[in-house]
């Protein structure tokens, strides 16, 4: 099996340092670059073309807002993975708007930023649940109120069908197409088939967009998501 390939971004050499040699301890996982600022994340994704990006928000030249939207303009394959030391909702929901995977906070422990960085590359979202409670469920005031929607304004559930709502639950709770297909004792082949559908009818394009999705309208709660980890 290929090795996850990660590109470090943070302008502190010591810490990236530290993380590496985290990272290289793991066989699944390669350190395939490092980067101290945005720009030379963007042009380092460019060549290397990682599987995931770490990425640190407060960065020179360009912030990781900034750098997340434009590798993912350029590669949108490529998951971000943010690793911060900010815990307030205010950036929680910048960074997941910018299109993160999902976020990791600084002082957690090494073996949840490694599950993390193998949730991410496995297309699954990672939200820390008492952030996200504040950012997806209560905080949608203030981002409506100030002109930014908190998440995309979508159709409501009832355009999808029943099997296809299933579906999204469980794609919004973090399963694979294998699991969900096991779940629902259906093939592989019309899971996807039934992804597909949903982002077609919801106009949303990756499993980042459809989670949000299914916490706006209620499909889930977060503490769905807490019950399936």
């Amino acid at each position: 099996m290929k090795p996850i390939r990660v590109l470090l971004v943070d302008d502190h050499t010591i810490l990236r340092e530290g993380i590496r040699s985290l990272l290289e301890e793991q066989e699944d996982i390669e350190v395939v670059g490092e980067a101290g600022d945005g720009v030379e994340a963007v042009e380092l994704t460019d060549r290397l073309l990682p599987d995931v990006v770490l990425m640190d928000i407060g960065l020179p030249r360009m912030n990781g807002v900034d750098a997340t939207q434009a590798i993912l303009r350029r590669h949108p394959e490529v998951r971000v993975l943010v690793l911060t030391m900010h815990d307030n909702e205010e950036y929680v929901r910048t960074i997941m708007q910018a299109g993160a995977s999902g976020y990791v906070l600084k002082r957690s422990a090494a073996r949840e930023l490694v599950s993390a960085i193998r949730a991410v590359n496995e297309g699954h979202t990672v939200l820390n649940p008492q952030l996200s409670r504040a950012v997806f469920a209560g905080g949608g005031a203030r981002g409506e109120a100030a002109g930014q929607p908190l998440l995309p304004r979508v159709q409501a559930p009832d355009v999808l069908t029943e099997r296809e709502q299933e579906v999204l639950r469980l794609i919004a709770r973090g399963y694979t197409n294998q699991e969900i297909a096991d779940k629902l004792m259906i093939s592989i082949k019309t899971v996807q088939a039934h992804r597909g559908n949903i982002m077609e009818k919801l106009d949303l394009h990756d499993a980042v967009e459809l989670t949000k999705y299914a916490i706006r309208v209620g499909l889930i709660s977060l503490d769905d998501s807490e019950e399936a980890e």
